[in-house]
């Protein structure tokens, strides 16, 4: 996109939009007055997640009018995970800062981010909305149990992941696939490649306009997803030594009920079948599914392997190399 070095831009700001007719000129006209002059170059990408309003002609407006503005129309609502992975796809800036379009977030607070960034050379600074304005039984709550979860499983050391405000160096985010509703735990996932993740308290506004798209029912879906995010984190590499467990102490507890049944057969002299039949059955369901789930890891041994291999990538990420001379066993492409 870039012929050279002094084309790109330091700074992307990327947001999500959907049905935010009411704030898209606002927020751009917030955005434009913290980066001009103070963070430049900068290029702005609005990706418009197929909104059914007037959000639409309202960016190509402004990429018409604004050459930094860049304006992407998704072919149908994918959700904000995607929306977001478009953006940070075509952004080219060093810093890429993302931010919801909604208003919720303030980009007078873009400075703080940048300035952490700077301050601490951290890959991720993320913000967090430390004294929220939410319903509290509805989204507070909620929030505040899923984000002590997420802490604890993850073992990344912040107050909010469900925030989109954050700010990331370019080589970290690129490095992301984002899908289903994993934008919330990019920093977990940046973490399992080494990132280094800051937190800084931004502002929570009252969303002036417009109709919340979330709900209650996000709540479930991010437990799947954690759980998700837990396993590509813990056993994405080992999968065996996830499963492995678990079958081994199915296969061997059904082994102990069967073990138990045949010592009263033989000393007791018991009817098994019509004193335990249950017994038997749950004994033989707890072996097999032992089985099944050792063979599950192993399966995911295979899956995994042949994916990391097809891939061409490797399990590491390497942060620095200092050499007088190229090793010959290094792959410098």
């Amino acid at each position: 996109m870039f012929n050279d070095d002094s084309e790109r831009p330091r700074y992307s700001v990327v947001v999500p939009f959907h049905n935010e007719q009411e704030s898209v000129r606002e927020l751009y006209g917030k955005i434009a007055g913290v980066m001009t002059s103070r963070f430049e170059p900068a290029e702005f990408i609005f990706i418009d997640d197929h909104s059914t309003d007037a959000t639409a002609r309202l960016l190509t407006e402004l990429a018409e009018e604004d050459p930094r503005v860049i304006s992407i129309r998704l072919k149908r609502n994918y959700g904000q995970t995607v929306a977001l992975a478009a953006g940070f796809d075509y952004a080219a800036g060093d810093i890429i800062i993302s931010m919801d379009g909604d208003l919720q977030h303030d980009p007078a607070d873009i400075p703080l981010l940048l300035n952490a960034m700077e301050e601490t050379d951290c890959d991720i600074v993320s913000g967090w909305r430390k004294r929220r304005v939410d319903n509290f039984l509805l989204r507070r709550l909620p929030s505040r149990i899923a984000n002590i979860l997420m802490s604890k499983l993850s073992g990344v050391d912040i107050h909010d992941f469900g925030t989109t405000f954050k700010a990331y160096k370019r080589d970290t985010i690129k490095q992301i696939r984002l899908y289903g509703e994993m934008h919330r735990f990019i920093p977990a996932l940046a973490s399992w490649n080494g990132a280094t993740i800051t937190e800084v308290p931004i502002r929570n506004i009252v969303r002036p306009g417009g109709q919340s798209h979330y709900g209650l029912s996000r709540t479930i879906r991010v437990l799947f997803d954690l759980l998700t995010i837990r396993f590509l984190i813990k056993y994405v590499t080992r999968p065996l030594h996830f499963f492995g467990p678990l079958g081994l102490m199915s296969m061997t507890a059904g082994s102990l009920i069967g073990l138990w049944l045949i010592v009263k057969k033989i000393v007791l002299g018991s009817d098994l079948f019509s004193q335990h039949g249950p017994m038997i059955v749950f004994g033989m369901v707890l072996f097999l599914a032992g089985v099944q789930l050792i063979c599950s890891g192993l399966l995911g041994e295979v899956v995994s392997r042949t994916y990391f291999e097809s891939q061409g990538k490797p399990i590491y990420t390497i942060e620095k190399i200092v050499s007088k001379q190229t090793s010959p066993g290094l792959n410098r492409s």
